[in-house]
């Protein structure tokens, strides 16, 4: 393809309209709520009633804005963005939200997720005479509202759009003070809608609402528009489209949401702990002590310990590793090399809870297999007698298409590898993962409303020379309007 489709991205987007105070505040704590979605760049856009303000910076939210920027930021209306870094690299140009004027109006754009057809819609933007500054597919959405927004109010425009972009995507979207939400028609990356005492928030995780002392109303659902009224006082829901199946990534269960998030009416925490029982239900196995790979592999080593304790009351629950909280998560390092030397920077053992033990050290994910090779090295040094690996996800095996950097299919350490050959790989003396099943029965959905594309290699969207896991089908995107409701 002749741009390539830009860079992935998992990232945290929010949106509020307030009656009578600044955004720019709650917009900046909201962006913290959601710092764990991206470190790479931090964004927010505001609208006055006359003009749009922006202040968008590289690093994290702490250091991308100053009192004075904030201060800046006028309007009681906005939109943020964190951005997580991707195969590009840290590419200044992708940083969002993406404002773009024009003759109706300022727009402002912050996405989180991948559309799989960039390519084709930006050589189509481009003959149409529009000049992109990034290669991102946030820049193309962008373009295409904005083009669309020309002839059409604000709901069909928004429903052409949605028409030609196919992907994931969860918006928050500014035209002019009117802020809006958009999720994709599968819903695969997560979005909620709150309620403040002085108006109404979106974002991709409660966790944020709740830092705002909100209330969560819930979800946005699958292809659903929703427009906060721009002074607070209340919200409008448009379902543009409605497919029979949504395709909700279950990692942000297993691993990219906050714990204290509420997803789907499912407490992200408790989804984690029910992973970590069935973990012991299916392959549990009698160890001196059950530990967790700090933070990601908690509350699953809590779920398993408690269902390990009702067989045998001597297990013990206990913190093995020590993490180095000041240390970036290690996959998001540029080379091996500084991944291998990053562990020993980021965990250390407490000899005293492995020594002359046998253990069952918990996680949430095996990607690369570098960190789980690496643990099992840290604890047989610290004098575990026997390290056996539960992982509360089926092996990844296929790489993320939808929006997460996780690896290429070659360094998949299970992409071709039995169970038996990645727990050689690793060393631990014995290896089980969760199965897909006993997943989708955790987080309380069925199988046909999750996307697993990369535990199944079977996507939920077309994906160039990948197979898809069901028939879709797509709106029709030539010409005419979009049909009215």
């Amino acid at each position: 393809m002749h741009h390539g489709e830009g860079p992935t991205e998992k990232c945290g987007v929010v949106g509020v309209a307030l009656a009578d105070r600044e955004a720019a505040r709650p917009l900046y704590y909201s962006l913290y709520a959601l710092q764990h979605r991206g470190q790479d760049s931090a964004g927010i856009v505001t609208h006055d009633g006359f003009q749009q303000h922006g202040h968008v910076e590289m690093g994290l939210v702490g250091d991308a804005f100053g009192p004075e920027d904030l201060e800046d930021l006028k309007g009681s209306a906005g939109i943020g963005h964190v951005r997580y870094p991707t195969e590009g690299g840290v590419n200044a140009s992708c940083a969002q939200p993406f404002s773009v004027s024009f003759k109706s109006g300022a727009l402002g754009l912050a996405h989180n997720g991948n559309l799989v057809n960039t390519g084709e819609l930006r050589d189509e933007l481009e003959s149409l005479g529009h000049a992109f500054t990034s290669d991102g597919d946030t820049e193309v959405i962008a373009h295409d509202l904005a083009r669309n927004l020309l002839d059409s109010d604000l709901i069909r425009a928004v429903k052409r759009t949605m028409g030609r972009i196919h992907g994931s995507y969860a918006l928050t979207v500014m035209h002019d003070d009117a802020v809006l939400g958009v999720r994709d028609p599968r819903g695969n990356r997560p979005l909620c809608l709150g309620e403040l005492e002085d108006g109404y928030v979106l974002a991709s995780e409660s966790a944020a609402i709740d830092t705002l002392d909100g209330e969560l109303i819930r979800d946005v659902r699958p292809g659903e528009l929703v427009v906060l009224e721009s002074d607070g006082s209340g919200y409008d829901s448009y379902r543009l489209f409605e497919e029979e199946t949504s395709a909700h990534c279950f990692f942000e269960h297993v691993y990219f949401a906050r714990p204290d998030s509420v997803i789907d009416d499912r407490l992200v925490y408790e989804a984690r702990r029910n992973l970590g029982r069935a973990l012991w239900d299916e392959s549990g196995i009698d160890t001196d002590v059950v530990m967790p790979v700090p933070d990601s592999g908690r509350a699953f080593a809590s779920g398993y310990a408690d269902a390990a304790g009702e067989v045998d009351a001597d297990v013990e629950f206990a913190e093995g590793l020590m993490k180095n909280r000041y240390v970036g998560r290690t996959f998001i390092m540029p080379t091996q090399d500084e991944r291998e030397r990053a562990v020993r920077l980021k965990l250390n053992p407490i000899r005293s809870t492995v020594e002359g033990r046998t253990v069952t050290l918990i996680d949430d994910s095996i990607v690369r297999g570098t960190t789980s090779t690496q643990l099992v090295d840290l604890l047989r040094d610290a004098g575990a007698e026997e390290v056996h690996l539960r992982i509360g996800a089926p092996p990844i095996v296929a790489p993320c298409y939808m929006g997460i950097d996780m690896a290429t299919r070659e360094e998949l350490v299970a992409a071709d590898r039995s169970t038996e050959e990645v727990r050689a790989a690793v060393g631990a003396d014995s290896l089980s993962y969760l199965s897909i099943d006993a997943v989708a029965d955790a987080i309380g959905q069925s199988r046909a409303d999750l996307c697993l594309g990369c535990v199944t290699g079977a996507y939920p969207f077309d994906v160039d020379g990948e197979e898809t896991d069901r028939e879709i089908d797509r709106p029709v995107t030539s010409g005419g309007e979009p049909a009215d409701d």
